[in-house]
């Protein structure tokens, strides 16, 4: 499909735009997505306010996936469409945007959609959503049978990875849209790469969630399943990082070269400068000078306790933040 898009963009960008839009909700459509991931999907894509009447209840979603006030923006509702139940809307100041109108005319169509297919998925989409009110979620989760003090997990996989048997949702993350899949027993059986989140209590199902998303993203194929319990503390590090605003030490380490990456990586897992030349197959001294310089392009020395530990922190949101987490071989020696 994204190639399909890319070749269309060369001849009409327009129609490129459309179609990558069209093929977004209905990834959304086909995982049985919500009316409130509905509501997140066009507000990412459209970058700005997306609402939608339902039933008589009002809901909106800004681009971040807040969940906003149902009374306000009334008069920046633009390019309304009515759908079976109600209406739908982008709210933009100024002039439309060139994707707005299929934005809205394919969420009105998801919307008429919701009604044939009331299911777990979007009790599980509520349930998951932080957004919401504890007691929200939870009657969400009742249609589950689960209780506040369940003892549950997420896992996060690719859209298209179902696990056959327990209630999952697709969801939009600030990775893309990826599928929730509940696990209640511990057994469920993972289908390719898998990111586990730690094991809560049905009401803070969110946090877990959370974590399964960050556990996923650190997964290789080397390494399919990651267990987001496994980080520690450095999973609190790994949910606050932004990946389209990353700190400066991920930035520097983004911006080297694969060999030099790996003799960085050497430098601070070795015991010495000249263990480290040893496993490169590196003269000491030309290694010296390359730790030397590394030095200055990080602004830190990697061999000291404080710099490891920058090092080791940047690489793990490093994972987050570039988009081919899987690492590059490195060439020969030089």
């Amino acid at each position: 499909m994204h190639e399909l898009i890319g070749r269309i963009g060369a001849l009409d960008p327009r129609a490129a735009e459309a179609l990558k839009v069209v093929s977004y909700f209905d990834t959304l459509i086909t995982g049985d997505v919500g009316l409130d991931g509905l509501l997140r999907g066009a507000a990412a894509l459209s970058g700005t306010v997306a609402g939608a009447e339902r039933h008589g209840r009002t809901s909106r979603r800004d681009p971040e996936g807040r969940l906003l006030d149902g009374t306000a923006g009334r008069e920046a509702r633009t390019l309304v469409r009515p759908c079976s139940s109600g209406s739908v809307w982008l709210e933009r100041e100024g002039g439309e945007h060139l994707s707005d109108a299929v934005i809205v005319e394919r969420l009105a169509f998801a919307v008429d959609l919701l009604d044939l297919r009331r299911d777990a998925g979007g009790a599980l989409e509520t349930g998951l959503d932080a957004a919401r009110t504890v007691n929200e979620r939870m009657t969400a989760l009742a249609r589950l049978r689960l209780a506040a003090g369940t003892r549950i997990r997420l896992i996060a996989t690719g859209v298209d990875e179902r696990v056959p048997g327990p209630p999952s949702a697709v969801l939009p993350t600030r990775y893309g849209i990826l599928r929730a899949t509940l696990d209640t027993t511990g057994s469920v059986p993972l289908p390719g790469r898998a990111g586990l989140g730690p094991w809560v209590r049905a009401d803070r199902a969110p946090a877990s969630w959370d974590g399964a998303v960050v556990a996923l993203r650190l997964t290789t194929e080397a390494t399919p399943a990651v267990d987001a319990t496994d980080l520690g503390a450095m999973l609190m590090l790994a949910e606050a990082h932004d990946p389209h605003a990353p700190h400066d030490d991920v930035r520097a380490l983004l911006r080297l070269d694969a060999r030099s990456a790996t003799v960085l990586r050497v430098l601070v897992e070795s015991d010495s400068v000249r263990a480290a030349a040893a496993e490169l197959g590196m003269h000491h001294s030309t290694l010296q000078a390359r730790h030397e310089a590394l030095t200055r392009d990080l602004g830190y020395d990697p061999r000291t306790t404080t710099g490891r530990m920058r090092y080791i922190a940047a690489a793990l949101l490093q994972r987050l933040t570039d988009p081919d987490p899987d690492p590059k071989p490195a060439p020969g020696p030089g």
